[in-house]
């Protein structure tokens, strides 16, 4: 628990970070982030909202593909639309019966979902602000993380039971992420400790980060692991595909960041400079840079075909 604490407390400074540490173009979004008032709440590692409207502890946030708007979801069991560049917020969207644990905007900017701690996964339309479609699954009693594929076709969602893949346009189930070599029972234990989970560039893949300390690559189609990469010895908080999908990166509580060649399932370098947890990881758009959070408060960027550190940002 103290791992997962430490995760969301430390998640608001990261993804400033990472958006100014990214793209020269994302500091006047960092800074418009900043004035939205998003603060880490005390006592539980969870956030808590000064913006107008949002009197919850905020879990989630994420930014439209055009960066002029931002969704947050809470634990006031709202979803909520905001203007980057006015702070202010644009719609209130209601329909979740628990607190609202991830948010996504879909690749093209004109859907969000929400996965909450009611069981559901929840469509919107951002236009309209409407509830498009809500996809249920068995008992399950909590959705942990949701996600769009590159497509925009696909969810991807992580419960206390599993995690699943589902077609958008039918609201249907369509795979259960399934681990090599385990009991139905391990493989919910196995998965409902996931903290991070990614698509590849082409939505053919997910790459997984875990509290058992492994990296997972998982076929989209069937729901099957395809390899465990193992080499951090602390849990997985951060996943992520190079551009070109021929790599991957993690982030970890042993406070190192990990290359990986995808073809070889091998790790290729060891980036060591944070003296606590990696919360966050993300590759520059042409792929030949690296950022990552940590708990220690700075942000580090790295170079990834020599694997040195390039600069560190300060101010957390």
């Amino acid at each position: 628990m103290e791992q997962r604490r430490m995760a969301i407390r430390t998640l608001t400074c990261i993804l400033v970070g990472l958006a100014a540490a990214i793209s020269v173009a994302a500091q006047p979004l960092a800074s418009q982030l900043r004035d939205l008032e998003l603060h880490p709440g005390a006592a539980d590692g969870s956030w808590r909202s000064r913006a107008r409207g949002q009197m919850g502890q905020v879990s989630s946030v994420a930014f439209s593909p055009d960066g002029t708007q931002l969704v947050s979801g809470s634990n006031d069991r709202t979803v909520r639309l905001w203007d980057v560049a006015s702070g202010r917020e644009t719609a209130t969207l209601t329909g979740h019966s628990g607190a609202v644990s991830s948010v996504a905007f879909s690749p093209d900017g004109t859907r969000l979902v929400s996965g909450s701690h009611d069981g559901t996964v929840r469509l919107w339309d951002v236009a309209s602000g409407r509830e498009t479609a809500t996809l249920t699954a068995g008992a399950v009693s909590s959705v942990a993380f949701v996600a769009f594929s590159p497509d925009g076709t696909r969810l991807v969602s992580g419960s206390d039971d599993g995690v699943r893949l589902w077609d958008v346009a039918s609201g249907r189930e369509t795979a259960r992420l399934v681990a090599s070599g385990t009991s139905g029972s391990e493989t919910a234990r196995l998965l409902s400790n996931f903290y991070s989970v990614a698509f590849s560039p082409d939505g053919t893949q997910l790459v997984s980060g875990s509290l058992d300390a492994t990296v997972r690559l998982w076929n989209v189609a069937s729901g099957r692991e395809t390899a465990t990469l193992s080499g951090h010895s602390g849990s997985v908080f951060s996943v992520a595909f190079s551009p070109d999908g021929t790599q991957l990166v993690s982030g970890s509580y042993d406070a190192t960041v990990r290359l990986w060649d995808i073809a070889t399932g091998k790790e290729t370098a060891t980036l060591r400079g944070h003296s606590l947890p990696v919360i966050s990881v993300a590759f520059s758009p042409d792929g030949t840079r690296l950022a990552s959070g940590s708990s220690d408060g700075t942000v580090r960027l790295w170079d990834v075909v020599s694997g040195s550190e390039t600069a560190r940002l300060s101010g957390h």
